[in-house]
């Protein structure tokens, strides 16, 4: 039995990852009131619009200039997977596809050969403030599958499994824990082998809990990200909050949570092994594939922007929906 813990590590922004992951970010933005256009009801002066990552007032524009979020931007040869726990999100992308989600909705996205996508944060109450709390998950293709048709999934709250032991409870976002299967994943993705024993979960401890991640098979990846708590120790470790903990994932860890509610994120995967070559949005084997990448998207936009505005939002009055490619549409309360 081989101890728990390789090695701890602080979290910066984005989150340090470990191949099939490229990439985590957490996203908390403490959003004022909006106006009637979903904007923040506050002046904007001061920040560096465009390119607003510095929390001002406890919040971000991002690459926004009235709503904050980020405009259309290509992907190719990845997923991305977006969980929003608090706020909304509002997606479209060149497929057609659209969608608003949160409070808990994940929407995963292959993009294949190639995709562009805006995801903006309307900010919907008026009366009160949008808090945003978000993770988006990349997780890499390998090269048989870097070139396969993009693919737009929506994952609803009210589809994903909760495990509650104790006073710990356990969302399945992907994977599988204490015999409960998450919904599917996208199905050329990575995690839609269960022999890549890929899981990603979102666990929630209060104070004073104990808990028990059961072991996996070896040499996968796992990371344990302590993002919201006072401390908790494994075995005689005591980690502090904005930390990422590295564990053996043969291993079983024993998680002692302190004198506060304890919020985690747990990545768990068989590496694919595979070299990889990146550039902003676009995720190769190699730097020649980036380069014909780059030409491509240059010359075809891959498919073009079909939406009126680049950081494209919904009509306020929405709820929580999904069009598809196909045209389908899927609404929620």
């Amino acid at each position: 039995m081989s101890t728990p813990v390789k090695r701890i590590f602080p979290l910066g922004f984005p989150w340090e990852t470990q191949d099939p992951f490229l990439f985590c970010v957490y996203h908390l933005d403490h959003y004022p009131k909006g106006n009637s256009a979903m904007e923040p009801d506050v002046s904007l002066e001061g920040r560096n619009l465009g390119n607003d990552f510095t929390i001002k007032d406890g919040w971000r524009m991002y690459h926004g200039h009235t709503i904050p979020g980020f405009p259309y931007h290509p992907h190719r040869g990845f997923e991305t997977v977006t969980i929003v726990n608090k706020g909304y999100c509002d997606h479209s992308d060149s497929l057609g596809a659209a969608g608003r989600f949160g409070q808990g909705d994940v929407q995963w996205m292959t993009a294949g050969r190639g995709v562009q996508h805006s995801e903006m944060f309307p900010l919907l109450n008026t009366d009160r403030d949008n808090p945003l709390e978000l993770f988006q998950i990349w997780i890499n293709l390998p090269k048989t599958d870097k070139f396969v048709e993009p693919h737009f999934k929506m994952l609803w709250h009210e589809d994903i499994p909760l495990v509650k032991i104790n006073n710990t409870t356990v969302k399945i976002i992907a994977g599988s824990y204490s015999g409960t299967t998450a919904p599917d994943p996208a199905p050329n993705s990575w995690a839609a082998n269960s022999d890549n024993e890929v899981a990603i979960w979102n666990i929630h401890m209060d104070e004073n809990e104990t808990f028990n991640l059961p072991p996996a098979s070896a040499n996968l990846s796992r990371t344990l990200y302590f993002y919201d708590g006072a401390e908790v120790k494994i075995g005689e470790q005591v980690i502090k909050p904005n930390h990422g903990v590295e564990l053996n994932s043969d291993a079983e860890v024993t998680l002692e949570n302190g004198s506060k509610k304890s919020h985690f994120l747990v990545l768990q995967g068989k590496p694919i092994n595979e070299p990889v070559a990146k550039y902003g949005p676009f995720v190769m084997n190699t730097q020649l594939e980036i380069q014909q990448a780059m030409e491509e998207y240059r010359l075809t936009q891959f498919g073009g922007w079909p939406w009126p505005h680049a950081d494209n939002v919904h009509p306020r009055e929405k709820g929580r929906f999904a069009k598809y490619p196909n045209g389908d549409v899927v609404e929620r309360e």
